[in-house]
């Protein structure tokens, strides 16, 4: 009927829905054939799979910039810096947007965030694919940044998170996680396959129509907002003051930096590392006869073997987050990292030893986020998970902000990457140690 609308919200003892119209709000409480189904809901699920589609689609191509910035700088003559510079606006766009498509999602609709999004990225794609100086770049990778935002994980974790039941929530947001590494498998191979044909622009728009074909699968996102009885009486500003006077809420936005450091500075400047100081490939190698014979090509096939690894490593964390305490995991992964990191840049860089690098680094590389996601909505509830997720996320992109920034920044300036590198060994120490102390007991509300 014209002038009604209706939400439904529920926990493991009631589902109620409010129904509005004009000013008058009911409530009806389900009856309990919905509680037994919503308790042993599948796994897969349309939301999941719609949410994966849009998550892959969108990092394949976030994935692929750094397989541009070669091409870009020579046809330009930029420093690294100016491309760096570009990317790393990109990322923190992206950490100011989360919050705000957040709030925008639980507002006025998760679709329509999404559809704002994919429009944004677009734009920016198609404005990029024109620029023709380093601050018309720059300026253009905003509207990237808060696409990523509107089709990231901020936006699509919380409605995977809302349809799935408490036993499956954590694997199904390992399952999202994970399709954004299977976007990162083929985004840097295909890109550096498009340019071999195409111009970088044309290949910018050919991403551009790949984002909003995603739009075809919206009809099939739709979750109930699902909150506890004491949830639905809290308010978002209640919400946020309480997180915010929470010193774990504290911890896990700075543990977040530096996993957003070392991210997106290896997916930016990872291929070109790897191009100028990775050691030759020989002839005859099992590279070479799978046709990777430069090492620009290495290059890009390692962000694809880092994305392949962590396909793995983020449903074994999506599982592990289940069973053991999300904050020793989050701990162990940032000292591996750490550990992995270190091991790299103190050994000769060869073939061999970029291959074991990816592999290892991808099996830890998004396995933060199921478990990061999953403990904001174990400390916080649901309701307002990608407002508070949100907000966590952006000291994640202050950190890829600083490490994309600061990788061309500090190449230009010794001419090599080895200075920012440990740089980024030093804050993945930093945010093993932060994790320790967070206590996942919940405050003020009882788990749901």
């Amino acid at each position: 009927m014209p002038g009604i609308s209706k939400r439904c919200q529920s926990s493991s003892h009631f589902v109620k829905c409010r129904i509005t119209t004009g000013q008058i709000d009911k409530f009806r409480i389900a009856t309990p054939s919905v509680l037994m189904d919503r308790q042993h809901a599948n796994l897969i699920n349309p939301v999941l799979i719609a949410g994966c589609i849009i998550v892959m689609t969108g990092f394949a191509i976030r994935a692929s910039f750094g397989v541009f910035q070669i091409p870009i700088a020579s046809e330009f003559g930029w420093l690294r810096t100016d491309f760096s510079l570009a990317i790393a606006i990109q990322n923190l766009a992206w950490g100011i947007g989360q919050p705000i498509f957040g709030a925008i999602a639980e507002k006025i609709g998760d679709r329509k965030a999404i559809i704002i999004g994919a429009l944004m990225y677009a734009a920016g794609l198609l404005l990029s694919a024109g620029a023709t100086t380093p601050l018309a770049h720059q300026i253009y990778e905003i509207f990237v940044g808060f696409g990523i935002a509107g089709t990231g994980f901020g936006v699509i974790l919380a409605v995977v998170g809302r349809a799935a039941s408490d036993d499956n929530r954590s694997m199904a947001l390992a399952i999202a996680t994970a399709a954004g590494s299977a976007g990162q498998v083929f985004g840097a191979p295909l890109a550096e396959y498009l340019l071999g044909f195409l111009t970088w622009q044309m290949t910018f728009v050919v991403f551009a129509a790949l984002i909003l074909s995603t739009l075809m699968v919206l009809p099939m996102m739709r979750s109930p907002v699902t909150a506890s009885k004491a949830e639905l009486e809290e308010s978002m500003g209640a919400i946020l003051i309480r997180a915010f006077k929470d010193p774990s809420y504290t911890l896990i936005f700075l543990g977040f930096f530096s996993c957003g450091y070392q991210l997106a500075f290896i997916t930016a400047h990872f291929p070109a590392l790897v191009t100028e100081m990775c050691g030759p490939i020989a002839q005859g190698s099992m590279l070479a006869g799978l046709g990777i014979t430069t090492t620009s090509a290495l290059g890009a096939v390692a962000i694809s073997l880092i994305g392949l690894a962590n396909i793995g490593g983020t449903l074994l964390a999506g599982w592990a987050g289940k069973r053991y305490s999300k904050k020793y995991l989050l701990a162990g992964i940032y000292t591996g990292r750490t550990i992995i990191a270190a091991a790299f840049i103190m050994t000769p860089i060869t073939p061999v030893t970029v291959i074991i690098f990816s592999v290892a680094m991808g099996s830890l590389w998004l396995a933060t986020v199921p478990l990061t996601s999953g403990l904001v909505a174990h400390l916080y509830g649901l309701r307002y998970m990608g407002t508070l997720y949100g907000i966590v996320f952006f000291s994640h992109q202050l950190g890829s902000f600083l490490g994309v920034w600061l990788g061309g920044a500090l190449y230009d300036l010794y001419g090599t990457y080895t200075h920012v590198w440990w740089v980024g060994v030093g804050v993945g120490a930093f945010s093993a140690i932060v994790h320790l102390p967070i206590a996942e007991k919940r405050p003020g509300l009882q788990t749901a």
